[in-house]
């Protein structure tokens, strides 16, 4: 925003109507003793502690950090001393009193704030009033475990002031508050230059979660075609890093084009336009690279189930021609199980030594057992030779 359209900020604390209604529902509901009092005779409202999960607010002027007060309340009585200037408060995790002693002295809109408090928000950009909110999806890829670790950044921009919220350890803000410093010519634009900065990083830091996310595709698709059994895990899991990936990554494209048609209605400086535009650049290339890693995961499952089932296929084939040949073998050994069978019969009977057996007094009954062994040996032989089991 230019200098001109930056409005001076009051020296009295603005109020928000919904901070009040806060107020009342904490003291069970009833009003405060004397409403017919002048606005500025009510008495202060206590200073905020100082809290840990400020991790820096500054204040600049002329791209120049002239002070860096040590709490929040601190830094709107300096910002209220110097109307001319810009605060950038960087907050981790706040807690809701912190959110809402914001809200209260920079008139933050109250469904703003509500999603900086419950975070797991999607990319979007909103604006109340003066007032810009974005939220952005910070990503970083951690070797060791080849995940992508995902960070949650909500950003308030107003005429004379910028607060980040960040829930995660990316993005690294204090790179970007080094780099803006160290140039005071885009930090001299004032809020909207530090809102590029912070989505210049942020787009910055998707390029080495492409690049492991594309080193593990590779690897993926070496182990579809070497047959590694545990592949498809892989490619499901990276599957769902790719969902979240793309989810943090597409919103933006929409962002960054409502923010270049804005341009003139809020009379962007040229040189932060050629900025936020290189951004989306960026991000446009980014979105398709993600894009295109998604439908690449997609053709690789599709081919390792092919394969798989090719796998299962010849297996089940091996298993059924080992079967058939098994069979094969079950034939031969009871078609010669049965021929042997025969001779056996007629020899046990004969040999049961019973006086009162006829053929044990005849003369031709050896020759006879010997004959009939030999007829039903030979038949079954042809028999079973006949079925193909010899």
């Amino acid at each position: 925003m230019t200098p001109e359209r930056r409005a001076h900020r009051p020296q009295q604390t603005r109020k928000h109507s919904w901070r009040r209604a806060s107020s009342q529902s904490a003291q069970g509901g009833k009003p405060p003793a004397e409403t017919t009092k002048h606005h500025a005779e009510q008495p202060p409202a206590p200073e905020p502690p100082s809290a840990p999960s400020v991790v820096q607010a500054s204040l600049y002027r002329d791209g120049v950090r002239v002070a860096s007060p040590a709490s929040l309340a601190a830094t709107f009585r300096e910002l209220r001393a110097q109307p001319d200037g810009m605060a950038w408060i960087g907050l981790a995790r706040p807690t809701e009193e912190e959110l809402l002693s914001l809200a209260a002295e920079f008139d933050l809109h109250e469904l703003a704030v509500e999603d900086a408090m419950e975070a797991h928000q999607r990319p979007k950009l909103e604006r109340y009033g003066e007032t810009l909110f974005v939220v952005l999806r910070a990503a970083r890829y951690l070797d060791a475990p080849e995940e992508v670790d995902f960070g949650e950044l909500h950003v308030f921009v107003g005429a004379d002031f910028v607060i980040t919220v960040r829930h995660g350890a990316a993005p690294d803000l204090s790179a970007v508050r080094r780099r803006m410093e160290e140039d005071p010519e885009l930090l001299r634009l004032g809020p909207e230059a530090v809102l590029y900065a912070i989505l210049d990083a942020v787009v910055d830091g998707y390029a080495p979660v492409v690049s492991g996310v594309q080193n593990d595709i590779d690897e993926i698709e070496t182990e579809v075609f070497g047959g590694d059994p545990s592949v498809s895990r892989r490619i499901y899991e990276l599957s769902r890093e790719v969902v979240e990936f793309q989810r943090a990554t597409r919103p933006l494209v929409g962002m960054l084009h409502a923010l270049m048609a804005g341009f003139a209605k809020y009379r962007t400086d040229e040189e932060l336009q050629r900025y936020l535009r290189d951004v989306a650049d960026h991000v446009t290339h980014t979105s398709e690279r993600v894009d295109g890693f998604r439908q690449a995961l997609t053709d690789i499952l599709t081919v390792n189930a092919t394969l798989v089932t090719q796998q299962q296929n010849a297996e089940m084939r091996a298993l059924a021609e080992a079967g058939f040949e098994q069979n094969e073998e079950i034939k031969k050994i009871s078609s010669w199980a049965a021929i042997l069978f025969a001779p056996t019969l007629v020899g046990t009977i004969y040999g049961m030594n019973f006086e009162t057996m006829p053929e044990l007094k005849w003369a031709a009954g050896y020759p006879f057992a010997i004959l009939l062994m030999a007829v039903v040996c030979v038949s079954l032989y042809f028999i079973f030779k006949r079925r193909d089991w010899l």
